[in-house]
C-alpha cells in the first residue's frame, strides 16, 4: 500500500522501487529502509517528507515492538542531499530553517519509546552519522564508515551530533573526530562504543532482526519509560531523576503486565520477559 507522502508498506521480499522510504513489518519489528540508493540514501525532500509518517506508523502500531532502520544499496545515509534546493525568504536563514525542519521528524525517531537498531552498511556521513546515533543500538558491516563531513563544506555538525557524540565517547574524542572530519571505520566504531556489533553485509538486516525479536515479549510501556528517562538523564540532576523514577514506577506497578509477571514468578511459571542475549559478532 502506497502512502501519499512517499513511503510504501511492503510484505515479503523487498524489491527495487522508486519510493523514498520502505516500511515492512517482519513479525513484531518494523523495518524502515531509506531507498534512494542512486544517491546513497541522501536526505532529500522525498525522504524527509516520508520519514515522519513512517515513524508515526511505527509508534502508533502497538503490535510493533522494535524498529530496524537501514539503507538500500550498500549505504546507510550520505547526509543531506546537496543537489536539493533550500528556499527561504531570507537566504541567510535558509540553513537554520532546514535544520529545524529536520529536527521536527528527528524528534519522532529520538523519542520513539521502542528499541531502535540502526543497521549500517557503507556510508553514514554528515547527517547520516547523526541519524545512526539516534538509534539505541548500531550494527555495522566491515564497510561501514561513520563520518562527520560537515567541516569539509564549511558547516557545523547538525541533527544533534554535537549533543550526542561527546556524551557517547567523551569531549576530547568527539573534538578529534569532528575537527578532523575523518571516517570512523567499523573496528574503531566498536572500540569507541559507537557500534555494538560487526556482522557480514549479507547478514546485516537478518542479524538486526534476530536481536530485535528478543524484545517481542518485553513490557512495552516500562521499556519505553526506561528509554525516555535515560535520554533525559544527562540533563537532569539526581533528585530530578529520582522523582521521574518514582512516578514511572508508580505507573508500572499498576500495569497489567506487572501483575501477570509477578503472578507467573510466584507460581514458578517462568518470566514473561527474560531479557536479551549479549551481542555476538
Amino acid at each position: 500500500m502506497e502512502s501519499p507522502l512517499g513511503f510504501r508498506r511492503v510484505t515479503g521480499e523487498r524489491s527495487a522501487m522508486n519510493d523514498a522510504v520502505l516500511f515492512e513489518k517482519v513479525g513484531k519489528t518494523a523495518v524502515i529502509t531509506l531507498n534512494r540508493p542512486q544517491k546513497k540514501n541522501a536526505l532529500d525532500q522525498a525522504i524527509c517528507q516520508a520519514l515522519p509518517e513512517v515513524l508515526r506508523a511505527a509508534r502508533t502500531d502497538r503490535t510493533v515492538r522494535s524498529v530496524v532502520l537501514t539503507g538500500a544499496g550498500g549505504a546507510f545515509c550520505s547526509g543531506f542531499d546537496l543537489d536539493g534546493s533550500v528556499s527561504s525568504d531570507e537566504p541567510v536563514f535558509a540553513g537554520r530553517e532546514a535544520v529545524l525542519d529536520f529536527h521536527r521528524w528527528l524528534r519522532e525517531l529520538q523519542e520513539l519509546e521502542k528499541p531502535v537498531i540502526a543497521a549500517v552498511d557503507g556510508a553514514a556521513a554528515g547527517a547520516g552519522f547523526s541519524l545512526a546515533l539516534m538509534a539505541d543500538f548500531v550494527f555495522v558491516t566491515p564497510k561501514a564508515r561513520l563520518q562527520s563531513s560537515f567541516l569539509c563544506l564549511g558547516l557545523v555538525p547538525d541533527l544533534s551530533l554535537l549533543h550526542w557524540l561527546p556524551r557517547l565517547i567523551g569531549l576530547s574524542r568527539a573534538k578529534e573526530i569532528l575537527f578532523s572530519a575523518r571516517p570512523v571505520g567499523a573496528e574503531e566504531a566498536l572500540e569507541l562504543g559507537l557500534a555494538q556489533v560487526q556482522v557480514p553485509a549479507e547478514q546485516l538486516v537478518e542479524r538486526a532482526l534476530e536481536y530485535a525479536r528478543q524484545f517481542d515479549d518485553a513490557p512495552l510501556q516500562a521499556l519505553g519509560l526506561v528509554k525516555t528517562l535515560l535520554n533525559r538523564s544527562f540533563e537532569s540532576d539526581r533528585e530530578t531523576m529520582t522523582q521521574f523514577e518514582a512516578m514511572a514506577q508508580s505507573l508500572c506497578v499498576g500495569s497489567r503486565y506487572n501483575s501477570e509477571a509477578v503472578r507467573r514468578f510466584r507460581d514458578k511459571e517462568g518470566l514473561l520477559y527474560r531479557g536479551t542475549a549479549r551481542f555476538m559478532s
